[in-house]
């Protein structure tokens, strides 16, 4: 090894180490390419040995442009504070490592304009795959990248995209939900959610809120959205109390925390007065009261199916566009005790 420091070390440049070993750049450029099984065994331990010696790093994106592949694959995220989107990206960064690939990941914070600047960094970053879970109001964007490179989405449908998504069965979730809440003998439901604003999955969970409640006689169900109203609506649900016991459905775990802290606020001993089921489960639920009832999101597959999913079409699938589509799992809590 050198003794030399580290910032002299990351200057070694491939014409420094043809010098040293007294070959052509060439030479050098066969070795670190993989083809060193053209060179003679002598030249191929000397290149070891001085590459070694020097410290030498060869630039592997400046070598993956000169073959058109970087192994860069995009994430962009609507929101990289929400949890659902930790989790999931985790799940695609630990399949990128697989499969010796790295992910870049730009979190537009659930801002338009940031979006635009976001795809055209990635598209200048020339990353060779881009896995998107996007508030949806770029679809032009979007679409002029769709012809440069494949594309997979997750969560989120956009119509005009005729790409693979990955994501959640939102029907069956929900309907786990309220079987559930109608087998512990609640019968007036109050479904909370985002704004809808455009997002397919928040849109796909409030109808399978209607459908499931409507197919059970006797129940009957609201929706609220977070935001300003939310302490005023929760406040004049819990007073309609003529319709049966009451539970609360949160659409993911942004509603479920706005819900516990407005909840919490009015002083009321958590789930004894009105049950409370969230879609999505993290690590605070088992800790509220006598823990929060949970569709827990498969995210990490979820996160490694969209990778593998994009992999396929990196590598030739030319197939017509697929919906995957994970099933939650009922964790049963405190919060849904029976009536």
């Amino acid at each position: 090894m050198t003794d030399a420091p580290a910032h002299a070390r990351e200057r070694v440049t491939i014409s420094e180490v043809a010098r040293v070993a007294g070959v052509s750049k060439a030479t050098v450029s066969r070795y670190i390419g993989g083809d060193r099984q053209l060179l003679a065994d002598a030249t191929a331990a000397r290149l070891a040995q001085v590459i070694e010696q020097l410290g030498y790093r060869p630039n592997q994106m400046a070598r993956g442009l000169k073959r058109g592949q970087t192994r860069l694959i995009g994430m962009l995220v609507a929101d990289i504070l929400n949890p659902y989107s930790v989790a999931v990206m985790h799940g695609v960064e630990t399949a990128c490592r697989q499969h010796g690939y790295s992910l870049v990941v730009c979190n537009t914070n659930r801002d338009d304009e940031q979006e635009r600047h976001h795809l055209r960094a990635l598209q200048s970053y020339n990353v060779e795959g881009l896995i998107v879970n996007t508030l949806g109001h770029q679809p032009g964007e979007l679409l002029n990248l769709m012809r440069d490179m494949p594309m997979v989405l997750v969560d989120r449908q956009l119509p005009e995209l005729k790409v693979d998504l990955v994501g959640l069965d939102n029907l069956d979730a929900v309907e786990q939900a309220i079987a559930h809440l109608h087998a512990r003998g609640y019968r007036d439901i109050l479904a909370v959610t985002e704004p809808l604003d455009g997002t397919s999955s928040r849109a796909e969970r409030v109808l399978a809120v209607g459908t499931c409640v409507g197919q059970r006689p006797g129940m009957r169900q609201q929706v609220l959205h977070t935001g300003p109203g939310l302490d005023a609506g929760l406040a004049a649900f819990l007073a309609q109390s003529g319709h049966g016991p009451q539970a609360i459905f949160t659409c993911n775990g942004v509603a479920t925390l706005e819900v516990t802290r407005s909840l919490r606020a009015t002083g009321r001993d958590l789930f004894a007065d009105v049950g409370l089921i969230a879609l999505d489960d993290l690590d605070w639920y088992p800790l509220v009261g006598s823990g929060i009832t949970a569709l827990a999101q498969p995210t990490e597959r979820i996160g490694m199916a969209a990778f593998d999913s994009l992999l396929g079409r990196l590598q030739g699938d030319s197939g017509i566009a697929r919906r995957i589509d994970f099933k939650a799992s009922l964790l049963i809590r405190g919060s849904t005790s029976p009536r």
